[in-house]
């Protein structure tokens, strides 16, 4: 996993660069579409084939860019309406590919990662960021409020990797799991803790692992430094 992720910093770096105060238009919107899928061949050299970070890099990809369109200088809202308005664009060198997560959107009739990032991430703004700000006022660790944003995120996501893997039956025990993990205080407190415990033990039994969720917590973390320059959990 560490070693997919290092694979990825020069696709990120080129990303930036490219994408440095430049407005969005299909140009830049392909420059993307072609960086994100050459950091795609990186990370599955580096991995012997595996997809660790398909996910990430489409969500962190589209923020990056938007990041240094704004030449680094954005509130959260302007870096997500920007992401949202890339994302919206064509790419005409975009490979016809009906990926595992395609099919589970069409056989479930529900949102994914594509959708997620042109509606500007409401998953992030709207649970995962807030969520995080609570968490870490109310006295959780950085660890423990970064897992709460994940149970934040779980609660509502239809998370493709859970429903290619487990059906509706794995996407429920997610949603229900994550509430229970918080609604019992989350991460900080001893019945947060077991309600979490109990998740992940569900999850292993589904084989099922909530991949788009930990991409778009990626994305929360990255809103988070990137807008937010004082803090130091970097």
């Amino acid at each position: 996993m560490e070693r997919s992720a290092h694979s990825l910093v020069p696709t990120f770096l080129a990303l930036a660069r490219h994408s440095w105060l430049r407005p969005a238009d299909i140009a830049l919107r392909e420059t993307v579409g072609r960086l994100g899928r050459d950091g795609e061949q990186q990370m599955m050299a580096a991995t012997g084939g595996v997809n660790t970070h398909r996910g990430a890099i489409w969500a962190l990809g589209l923020l990056v860019s938007a990041a240094a369109m704004h030449g680094g200088a954005a509130s959260a809202d302007q870096l997500t309406r920007t992401a949202a308005a890339l994302a919206s664009l064509p790419d005409r060198a975009a490979p016809k590919l009906f990926s595992k997560g395609l099919k589970a959107t069409h056989r479930y009739q529900v949102p994914g990662a594509r959708e997620e990032a042109q509606q500007a991430f409401p998953h992030v703004m709207k649970l995962a960021l807030p969520q995080l700000m609570t968490s870490r006022a109310t006295g959780a660790s950085e660890s423990e409020a970064r897992l709460d944003a994940l149970m934040a995120i779980m609660t509502s996501l239809s998370d493709t990797c859970v429903l290619s893997r487990a059906g509706m039956t794995g996407l429920k025990a997610m949603q229900q799991g994550a509430r229970a993990v918080l609604l019992s205080g989350g991460c900080r407190t001893a019945g947060g803790q077991k309600a979490l415990a109990q998740l992940d033990q569900r999850m292993l039994s589904l084989n099922a692992s909530p991949g788009g969720a930990a991409d778009l917590l990626a994305a929360t973390l990255f809103i988070d430094r990137v807008c937010s320059p004082e803090h130091s959990y970097f």
